[in-house]
């Protein structure tokens, strides 16, 4: 993945989301996105962007909170579908929520464009809350708790090495420990919370994935920095470079905000050379 183009919500090269604001939830993976305001190009191009990276999170589910969206004509509505569509076309797939008011004109163009085939309308979003609750996680996840000390990265690459010979991803254990430990020690120098990972299997066979999550009380996101030039070349210790090490490993990685302050996350998938 390129480093000019991390799905970082926010990142320098888009457009201010001012009218859309995603968060994912810790315990439940599941990410809540909440458009307002007039729908126009401009909101349009904000809500693709931050539904772009949310997707390429792979969370569990999605909801989505269009009641403050002012759209009388319902032209959003494709965007909506497609989104649906493109949830439900992941391995495994994901479950997208829509809510609105029922009267809506949105609500009732989605529903005659057969929206029940794609997504599921609900009128508030703890409605939708509360029958996500009952989806139980991916199968294959685990979970760790870490204090933010030095010794973190270490329990946090063992637990990498024990998901990849549980699901026999072997061949992407190096990678990932690689990229856990950068994700677990900025999390411990730099948010200097308690943090939370979640290792997770995504796909199926060559197609196969290992989805790393770190979570810290820290609402900052994370933004990657040029190296610094000094008498001897690039400096290696500046803040901001474990995140190109990250970008230059993983498949695709990006960050979130959560309730309780920001999710880091990290797909890898597999090379070529190392299906060979």
């Amino acid at each position: 993945m390129g480093a000019g183009s991390p799905h970082l919500i926010g990142w320098s090269g888009d457009a201010v989301a001012d009218s859309v604001l995603a968060v994912i939830d810790a315990d439940t993976a599941i990410i809540e996105l909440s458009v307002w305001g007039g729908w126009d190009r401009a909101l349009s191009a904000q809500a693709r962007t931050v539904l772009d990276k949310c997707l390429a999170e792979h969370p569990t589910g999605m909801i989505i909170d269009l009641h403050r969206l002012r759209d009388p004509q319902a032209v959003s509505a494709p965007l909506w579908l497609t989104v649906c569509a493109q949830g439900a076309a992941l391995v495994p797939p994901i479950v997208v929520a829509v809510c609105l008011p029922a009267h809506a004109a949105l609500a009732r163009r989605l529903r005659r464009l057969g929206a029940r085939d794609w997504l599921v309308l609900y009128a508030t979003v703890p409605q939708a809350r509360a029958a996500m609750d009952g989806r139980h996680p991916l199968p294959d996840r685990l979970h760790l708790a870490l204090p933010p000390d030095p010794g973190a990265a270490t329990r946090a690459r063992s637990l990498v090495s024990e998901a990849c010979t549980g699901w026999r991803l072997g061949h992407l254990r190096e990678r990932a420990r690689l990229i856990i430990s950068e994700l677990v020690v900025n999390a411990a120098e730099h948010a200097g919370t308690d943090i939370e990972v979640v290792i997770s299997a995504r796909g199926t066979g060559a197609g196969a994935a290992l989805h790393l999550a770190v979570y810290d009380g820290d609402p900052d996101l994370p933004r990657m920095r040029d190296p610094v030039t000094g008498p001897l070349g690039p400096s290696l210790t500046d803040r901001g470079l474990g995140l190109r090490i990250v970008d230059a490993a993983a498949s695709a990685w990006g960050a979130l905000p959560s309730r309780a302050g920001k999710l880091v996350w990290a797909i890898v998938r597999s090379r070529p050379e190392e299906l060979s």
